[in-house]
């Protein structure tokens, strides 16, 4: 967390309770001294749900859930912490400015520039005569005008500098170039739009504010078919799902999401009915994703990928990080040819919603596709599945997920589940899971790692003040994923419980050796800090002198031997520098 608890603390005082809960789609009733109503969390007819407006608190009887202003909002759009605090300042006109690093600011600017290309595309669609083209378009794939405003569908003319003049305008192009909106044209002054002659798709985090776009080509020649933005502070493909804005109410509702591939695809199950619907901004499902789901209530995910044999693969690709999470999963299969989008506009919604409704459950879809013939197809069926499933046994936990998928295996493939474990066994089998507890022989995490983790467990706000980002230097797959766990906005309590065995103990060994005195803790962690950073140099500067060993005569070196020198320049200076810290 960057942001001073005192700060935060300013929040929760001044935020009213009521107007908050209010505006966010929850009616109120006085009750005594507290204000009640159906809760936003889960379905029921009785209200259960509490707010006080003296302590600022809030507490359904029903769920459980309860707390301040930011858990509420936390828990209601799914967006972290540090976002959701920023949100409510700018809401009570507090600043935060001087409260936090260049990095939240260089974010804020980024939001500032992504806004305001968001409303330009918007305007851009809706021009009578500009927009007439991007509008015929997607009318003919079905799109009614309520529906691409909902979505925020945009246009960016072919025209070489209409968002980078408009950006010019306003103060924002060096923030607009950073966003990956324009470029720095490679001969001359100037910049060029990015994106040109293509429908523009706003990428949205769960509360609604766009981080990003995906183009599609409509007129021109220029680029792939699909153009998204790139990766930045504000937009992290690997932790974001499409249409996580316009499904949120929906996937907490029903407890469950379904998941496809295309932007387009996710827009047409929503105006099918299907409105719990998201898609990937990848081709791959992450541990961010998963733990996104989570915090959207999603208890089970709905395939529904294309029918045909990408779509089949997608299911196969898919299925490790989904298994191995423990995430309970079903899949939806097209008919040949189909995706989504254009199933959902020939069959109509009530079909779509069938098909959705009678989605068979992932390992037995697996199964069934991959060795149709069950226990009797022959010695060549059997081996050619068992490869394929290579890549999906190969993260699987050591435990009840492992134990059970091997049982189910067993009957289908008719073959005993210790043969077939011998025979899936994977050269390098992954052992940490995607989302959850590592398996058993998870190694250890290194003692300063665990000291770090142990420190910002202890005072979040700690992550703030890693300077020389000693995080990034964080090794332990099961560390990471629990500073990650807890970057996200989760709770530490909640990150820890969540961890490894393996993990746990070496946090227990870790917060041993931490000061008392809370005084010290800070300086105690700058120390680790320090020399895990150390550490991390020692160990490029020694891979540079490998690298460079060969190195020629100082007239001879190549680009990258020179790079690499450079390199090593800087990594003495910083090392110098830590080492004067002591």
């Amino acid at each position: 967390m960057l942001i001073p608890e005192h700060k935060i603390d300013e929040i929760r005082e001044r935020v009213d309770m009521i107007a908050l809960v209010q505006r966010h789609g929850v009616e109120l009733k006085k009750s005594g001294r507290s204000h009640k109503g159906l809760c936003p969390f889960h379905q029921e007819k009785s209200p259960s749900f509490y707010v006080w407006a003296d302590t600022r608190r809030f507490k359904c009887f029903g769920c459980q859930a309860g707390g301040d202003a930011i858990s509420f909002v936390q828990r209601l759009l799914g967006k972290p912490f540090v976002d959701t605090v920023q949100d409510l300042a700018k809401e009570l006109g507090i600043d935060l400015e001087a409260a936090v690093d260049p990095g939240m600011r260089e974010k804020q600017q980024l939001k500032d520039a992504t806004d305001f290309a968001a409303q330009h595309f918007q305007q851009r669609l809706w021009d009578p005569a500009i927009g007439h083209h991007a509008r015929e378009y997607l009318r003919s794939r079905g799109l009614t005008d309520e529906l691409m405003r909902a979505f925020g569908l945009g246009w960016a003319p072919i025209a070489w500098t209409d968002l980078a003049d408009r950006l010019r305008e306003q103060g924002l192009l060096a923030f607009g170039e950073k966003a990956g909106l324009v470029s720095a044209r490679s001969k001359g002054d100037g910049f060029y739009d990015t994106f040109r002659g293509r429908v523009m798709i706003p990428i949205r985090s769960p509360e609604g504010r766009t981080i990003a776009f995906g183009g599609r080509l409509l007129e021109g020649e220029d680029g792939p078919k699909y153009l998204n933005s790139k990766e930045s502070r504000l937009y992290n493909k690997s932790e974001v799902l499409y249409a996580t804005d316009q499904a949120r109410d929906e996937i907490r509702k029903k407890k469950s999401a379904v998941l496809c591939e295309g932007y387009f695809d996710a827009i047409g199950l929503h105006q099918a009915g299907v409105k719990h619907a998201v898609a990937l901004c990848s081709t791959a499902l992450t541990p961010g994703h998963m733990a996104l789901l989570g915090r959207l209530e999603a208890k089970e995910l709905v395939l529904l990928l294309d029918g045909d044999e990408a779509g089949r693969k997608a299911v196969e690709r898919l299925a490790g990080p989904i298994l191995a999470a423990g995430q309970s999963a079903r899949v939806a299969v097209l008919p040949d040819g189909e995706d989504p989008d254009t199933f959902a506009r020939r069959v109509g919604a009530e079909a779509v919603q069938q098909l959705v409704a009678k989605a068979r459950p992932l390992t037995e879809h697996l199964f069934t596709s991959m060795l149709p013939g069950g226990p009797g197809s022959s010695f060549e069926e059997k081996m050619s599945a068992l490869d394929r499933l290579k890549a999906i046994t190969s993260v699987l936990p050591v435990g009840l997920v492992r134990s059970a998928f091997f049982g189910a295996l067993s009957k289908h493939f008719g073959i005993p589940a210790s043969e077939l474990e011998t025979e899936l066994k994977s050269k390098n089998p992954q052992a940490v899971r995607a989302v959850g507890k590592p398996v058993s022989n998870e190694p250890r995490p290194d003692p300063m790692e665990a000291l770090y983790a142990a420190c910002v467990l202890r005072d979040t706000r700690l992550m703030g003040k890693d300077e020389y980002r000693c995080f990034d230097e964080i090794k332990h797959l099961g560390v990471r994923t629990l500073l990650l766990t807890i970057q996200s906005g989760t709770s530490p309590e909640e990150a820890q419980y969540e961890a490894s065995d393996t993990v746990k103990l070496a946090l227990q060994v870790a917060r041993d050796q931490l000061p008392v005195d809370e005084a010290r803790l800070e300086p105690a962690f700058h120390s680790v800090c320090r020399r895990v950073k150390l550490r991390a140099i020692e160990e490029h500067l020694g891979r540079i002198a490998r690298e460079t060993a060969q190195t020629p005569g100082a007239a001879e070196l190549t680009d990258d031997a020179r790079a690499l020198l450079e390199q090593r320049g800087q990594l003495l200076d910083l090392k110098r520098q830590l080492l004067s810290q002591k």
